[in-house]
This record gives C-alpha cells, sequence and structure tokens, in this order.
C-alpha cells in the first residue's frame, strides 16, 4: 500500500521558516515523504513576510520555498473549487484555509498545520497538528 502525501498549510511553512516548534518535523517530512504546497500557501507567505520583514525578505522566502523538494500546485480544478465552497459554507475556517483544505482532500493527503481553525475539518480531511504557540 502506497503512503498517503502530505500538503503543508501556511502555518506549516512558517514553522519551517521561523524555526517554531514543530520545524523538526516538517523538515522530516521533506527529506522522507511525498510533499506538495499550495500557490495559496506561497502567496499567504509572501504578503505576510512582505507586510513584516519587507518585500525583499517576502522574495527570499519565496524563493527558498520554490527550492524545496516539494510539488507546487498552482491551480485548483472545478471540483476543489466546490469542496473548497463547502468547506468554508459549512465551517468557520478562512478563504485560504477552505482552499488549501480542498487540495489536501482532493490530493488524498494529511494536511499538516499549526491552525486551530483547522480542526474543524477534522474527520473530513486528514490533520497532522503541529505544537500550537
Amino acid at each position: 500500500m502506497d503512503r498517503r502525501p502530505f500538503l503543508f498549510d501556511t502555518s506549516a511553512l512558517f514553522t519551517l521558516l521561523e524555526d517554531e516548534d514543530g520545524a523538526d518535523r516538517v523538515a522530516a517530512l521533506l527529506r522522507s515523504e511525498k510533499v506538495y504546497l499550495s500557490w495559496v500557501s506561497l502567496l499567504e507567505v509572501h504578503y505576510v513576510s512582505r507586510q513584516e520583514r519587507g518585500e525583499a525578505v517576502a522574495n527570499g522566502r519565496l524563493a527558498l520555498l520554490k527550492q524545496l523538494p516539494v510539488e507546487i500546485i498552482w491551480q485548483h480544478d472545478e471540483p476543489a473549487l466546490l469542496q473548497a465552497s463547502r468547506f468554508k459554507a459549512q465551517n468557520r475556517i478562512s478563504l485560504a484555509d477552505a482552499l488549501i483544505a480542498a487540495i489536501a482532500s482532493r490530493l488524498n493527503a494529511v494536511l499538516v498545520h499549526k491552525d486551530p481553525e483547522l480542526e474543524a475539518l477534522n474527520g473530513i480531511v486528514e490533520l497532522e497538528a503541529l505544537p500550537y504557540k
């Protein structure tokens, strides 16, 4: 039986970039497992980094993330958009989280996160929570 892939939520990426609790788990998954990133997470990392640390840091982080041993999902298909719509309509989660969770669902991937908001999808999407702040 094949092992399930992993998809990192934006919070998992910041865990790695900021060397927070759980960064070792994120790094271990990158070394040993099939990992996906969503364009939504890249967007969030870039704009938050730009707001908090400036354009040069944001651009550097984006370049770093694009060099990781991951597959980046650059677009959604209609079934993923409809799944995201269901997630957003039925749960108190952000639009970004709904989109990322829909990608995880479509890929049958474990969603790695540090976002308590995503616990609303527990049982619908397989989740792996990193230590919360």
